[in-house]
C-alpha cells in the first residue's frame, strides 16, 4: 500500500513515483484484487487523480472502470466512485476561466474519451440500467455521465438509446414518475397522440418491444396524475384503446411479447378507473368505456377460450374496476352469458372457478374481486344474488350463484369457505332488506332431519372447531349480517347455544393463532349488545353486559376486541379494495370488513362500559329525541300542507282577480250603453215637446212607441247593472277574505 500512501500524501522514502506510474499501479490493483475493499480503495484513488491526470486516467483506467460497473453491481459505493471518475475523464466542469489553447485541449479530450467510451454501445445500455438503482449516489453520477455524453455526441447517444431495449422507458421513468409537472408538459405536447399512433403502426398487441416501451411511457404519464387522466379522456383516447383487445377464436400460441403487451394494455385501462382516483373522474371514464364498447370487448376476452391464465386473471381484475360502483356497467355485466350449452351467466361461471380448489390462487382472488365490484353500491345486484337462495326462486335444473356460494361456504376447502363467506357478506353490505331476506333461507343438512336456517348452520360450523380461515370467514359474514339489523340479532340470540359458545371462546386463553378468532367473537357479541332491541327477555342489553362482566371481564373483553386491528394482516387489507395476498394462508381480512370494524370498535367499547343508569338515560334521551323528531316531522308535514293551501289560495285569488277585471270592464261597457240610451231618450223628449206641422198623429204615434221601447231597455240595463254591482261587491269581499287568510297562513 506504499503507492497509495504516496498518492494520498503520506511520507515515503526514496524517489516518488510519477502520476502515470501511480495510475498504472492503481489500474493493476483494480484488475487483479480479489477483495472488494481493495478494489474500492483503488477506484477511490483514481477518482481523486482523475481531474489532475485526466489523460492518464482516461487512457489507462476507462476499461477497468466499465468492468467495475458490470461486475460490482452489489456495492453502491464503488459504483459511485467509478461513475464519478468516468464523468471527470469525459467532462471538465471546472468553473475557472481558461485560455483559448487550454479550452481547445479540454474539448479535444472530451471528444476523444467520449468516442472511446461509445466504441461499445452496450456501455450506454449499462448506464441506462444503472438509472434504475435506488441509491442516489449511483443514480446521480449516472445521470451526470449520460448528460455529458449527450452534450458531446448527442446524435450517436440518442441512436443507441432508441434501439436499446427499454431505453426510452428507463429515461422517462427517471424524469416522469416522480414529477407531475413534467408529466403534464409531456402530455400536452401531443405525446398521447404520437404514442397511440406508434402503437397502432407497430401492430398493437402483436407489436414488439417498441409497443411495450410506448405502453410503459403511457402508464408513467397517467399513473397518479389526475390532470393527464382527464386530458386522456377528454381527448377521446379511451376510444382508441378498444381495438387493442380484439381477439380471435383461436387464442393459443400467444408469444411472450404479446402477453406482455396485453398485460400493460390492461394495466392502462385500470389506471383510468382505479379506486384511488376521484369518484367523479372514475365514473366518467367508466361511462366512456361502456359507451365506446371497451367493456363489451373486455367481457369477450373474459369468456373466450385459449386465453393465457395471467391475461385472463388481469382481464378479470380490469373488468372488476370498470364496473365497480357503476350501475349501468354492473347491469351490463349481469347480462353477459358464457358461450356454453345451455348459456350460463358470466357471474355463475366465474363463481364456479372461485369455489374450485383446483384453480390457481390468483385467479380465485381475481374472481372474488370481480364479484365484490359487481355488488359494490349495487342494491339491485345484491337482491338478485340473495333471491337465488330463497325457496321461491330456486330452480333445481340449473346452477345459481346462491347455490355455488352455499356450496363453497360448506365445502372441505377452507379457502372456498372464506371466499364464499366474504362474497355473501358483500351481498348484504349496507342493505337491511337483504339481511332480513336471507333469514328466510333454509338448508337441508341430511335426510330425515328438519331443515335449519343458513344463520344457524353458520354458527354450527363455527362450534365444530374448523380451520382458522374458515372460522374467520364465517365470523366476518355473521358480523356483517347482524350489524345494524335488530331482527337478525334477535334470530341469532334466539338459539340458546350461541351466546355460551361466544363467551367460552372469548374467555379462554388460547394460542397466537386463535387470537383473531377470539377478537371476532368479541366483535360479534358486541354487535349483539349494540344492535339489541331488547325483544328477548333472557338476552337484553343489560343481561348480556352482566354476562360479559361475570364470565369474561370488561377489560378482558375490550382487550380481545382489540386483537382484530392489531393483527398484522388487518392494516394490509385496509389499504385497498382488491384482495391481494402472497399466499392462501394469509387470506384472512376483507377490505370492506375493516371499515365495519373501524366503525364498530369504539361504539361497542362504550356500550360495554356503560352502566345501567347511563343506558337508561341514553334510552330516555333517545326517546326524547325521537319524540322531538316526530314533532318536527309533524310540523314539517303541517307546513307542507299549509304551503299547498297557500299556493291553492293564491291561484284562486289570481283567477278571481281576473274575473273581477272582466266584470269591471263589463260594467264600464254597460254604463256607457246606459249613457247612450239616456242621451237618445233626452233627444226624443225634446222632439215630443216640439212636434212638426206635418202628419202629427203619425209622428206622435211612432215617437211614443220608440220612447216606450227605450224605457224598457233602460229599465233592463239598470237591472243588469244592479246585478253586476252586487256580484262585484261579493267578489271584492271574497278576494279580501282570501288575501287575509293567505297572510295568516304565511305568518
Amino acid at each position: 500500500m506504499n503507492f497509495l500512501r504516496g498518492v494520498m500524501g503520506g511520507q515515503a522514502a526514496g524517489p516518488q513515483p510519477t502520476g502515470a506510474e501511480t495510475i498504472q499501479k492503481l489500474c493493476d490493483r483494480v484488475a487483479s484484487s480479489t477483495l472488494l475493499e481493495d478494489r474500492r480503495d483503488a477506484v477511490r484513488a483514481l477518482k481523486s487523480l482523475s481531474k489532475k491526470y485526466r489523460m492518464e486516467v482516461g487512457t489507462q483506467a476507462m476499461d477497468h472502470l466499465v468492468t467495475i460497473l458490470q461486475t460490482d453491481r452489489s456495492d453502491s459505493e464503488i459504483l459511485g466512485y467509478s461513475l464519478d471518475t468516468l464523468y471527470n475523464i469525459i467532462c471538465n466542469d471546472e468553473e475557472e476561466e481558461q485560455d483559448e489553447n487550454t479550452q481547445k485541449q479540454t474539448d479535444d479530450l472530451c471528444a476523444l474519451f467520449t468516442e472511446k467510451f461509445l466504441q461499445d454501445p452496450e456501455r450506454i445500455t449499462l448506464l441506462l440500467t444503472l438509472l434504475e438503482e435506488f441509491d442516489f449516489h449511483v443514480r446521480w453520477p449516472a445521470v451526470k455521465l449520460l448528460t455529458a455524453l449527450l452534450k458531446s455526441q448527442g446524435a450517436q447517444v440518442q441512436g443507441i438509446i432508441l434501439v436499446s431495449p427499454m431505453g426510452v422507458s428507463r429515461l422517462m421513468d427517471l424524469h416522469v414518475v416522480c414529477n407531475a409537472a413534467i408529466q403534464k408538459i409531456v402530455a400536452f405536447e401531443n405525446a398521447f397522440e404520437r404514442l397511440l399512433d406508434i402503437i397502432t403502426e407497430e401492430g398493437s398487441s402483436d407489436g414488439g418491444i417498441v409497443v411495450e416501451d410506448c405502453l410503459l411511457l403511457l402508464l408513467n404519464l397517467l399513473k397518479n396524475n389526475s390532470s393527464n387522466q382527464n386530458f386522456f379522456k377528454e381527448g377521446s383516447y379511451i376510444q382508441r384503446m378498444k381495438p387493442w383487445f380484439e381477439v380471435g377464436d383461436d387464442n393459443s400460441g400467444w408469444s411472450a411479447q404479446k402477453v406482455t403487451n396485453l398485460h400493460l394494455m390492461l394495466q392502462l385501462v385500470r389506471v383510468m378507473v382505479s379506486p384511488v382516483n376521484s369518484p367523479g373522474a372514475t365514473a366518467s371514464c367508466q361511462k366512456c368505456m361502456f359507451q365506446c364498447g371497451l367493456l363489451q370487448q373486455l367481457c369477450t376476452i373474459l369468456m373466450a377460450t385459449g386465453v393465457p391464465a395471467d391475461i385472463l386473471t388481469e382481464t378479470i381484475n380490469t373488468v372488476s374496476e370498470v364496473i365497480r360502483g357503476s350501475q349501468i356497467n354492473q347491469d351490463y355485466f349481469a347480462s353477459v352469458n358464457a358461450p356454453s350449452s345451455p348459456p350460463r351467466p358470466a357471474i355463475v361461471v366465474l363463481l364456479m372457478s372461485m369455489v374450485n380448489e383446483r384453480q390457481p390462487f390468483v385467479l380465485r382472488c381475481a374472481v372474488l374481486y370481480c364479484f365484490q365490484c359487481f355488488l359494490y353500491k349495487n342494491q339491485k345486484g345484491q337482491g338478485e344474488i340473495v333471491a337465488t337462495l330463497l325457496p321461491s326462486t330456486i330452480d333445481a335444473n340449473s346452477i345459481s350463484a346462491g347455490q355455488l356460494l352455499c356450496g363453497g361456504l360448506f365445502s372441505a376447502d377452507s379457502l372456498s369457505n372464506w371466499c364464499a363467506a366474504v362474497a355473501l357478506a358483500h351481498a348484504l353490505q349496507d342493505n337491511l332488506t337483504q339481511k332480513e331476506q336471507l333469514l328466510r333461507v333454509q338448508l337441508a343438512t341430511s335426510l330425515g332431519k328438519p331443515p335449519v336456517s343458513l344463520l344457524q348452520q353458520c354458527t354450527n360450523i363455527l362450534s365444530q372447531g374448523s380451520k382458522v380461515q374458515t372460522r374467520v370467514g364465517l365470523l366476518m359474514l355473521l358480523c356483517t349480517w347482524i350489524s345494524n339489523c335488530p331482527i337478525a340479532v334477535t334470530h341469532f340470540l334466539h338459539n340458546q347455544d350461541n351466546v355460551p359458545f361466544l363467551t367460552a371462546q372469548i374467555s379462554e386463553n388460547l394460542g397466537e393463532d386463535e387470537r383473531l378468532v377470539q377478537g371476532l367473537c368479541a366483535l360479534l357479541l358486541g354487535i349483539c349488545i349494540y344492535h339489541n332491541d331488547n325483544s328477548l327477555e333472557n338476552y337484553t342489553k343489560e343481561k348480556l353486559k352482566q354476562l360479559i362482566e361475570k364470565r369474561i371481564g370488561k377489560e378482558n373483553f375490550v382487550e380481545k376486541l382489540g386483537f382484530i386491528t392489531k393483527h398484522e394482516l388487518y392494516s394490509r387489507a385496509a389499504l385497498k379494495p382488491q384482495p391481494v395476498f402472497p399466499s392462501p394462508e394469509q387470506m384472512l381480512f376483507d377490505h370492506e370488513f375493516t371499515k365495519l370494524v373501524k366503525d364498530l370498535e369504539g361504539v361497542i367499547t362504550k356500550a360495554v362500559h356503560k352502566s345501567t343508569e347511563e343506558d337508561k338515560k341514553e334510552e330516555e334521551v333517545k326517546k326524547t329525541l325521537e319524540q322531538h323528531d316526530n314533532i318536527v316531522t309533524r310540523y314539517k308535514e303541517l307546513i307542507r300542507e299549509q304551503d299547498a293551501q297557500i299556493q291553492e289560495l293564491k291561484e284562486q285569488v289570481a283567477a278571481l282577480s281576473s274575473q273581477h277585471e272582466q266584470m269591471q270592464a263589463t260594467v264600464a261597457q254597460q254604463l256607457s250603453q246606459i249613457q247612450q240610451h239616456k242621451d237618445q231618450y233626452n233627444i226624443l223628449k225634446l222632439k215630443l215637446g216640439h212636434p212638426s206641422q206635418g202628419d202629427g198623429s203619425q209622428q206622435n204615434g211612432l215617437q211614443t212607441e220608440e220612447l216606450s221601447q227605450l224605457r224598457e231597455e233602460l229599465d233592463e240595463l239598470r237591472k243588469q247593472h244592479a246585478v253586476l254591482q252586487t256580484q262585484l261587491a261579493e267578489r271584492d269581499a271574497l278576494i279580501t277574505t282570501l288575501v287575509s287568510r293567505s297572510r295568516r297562513l304565511s305568518e
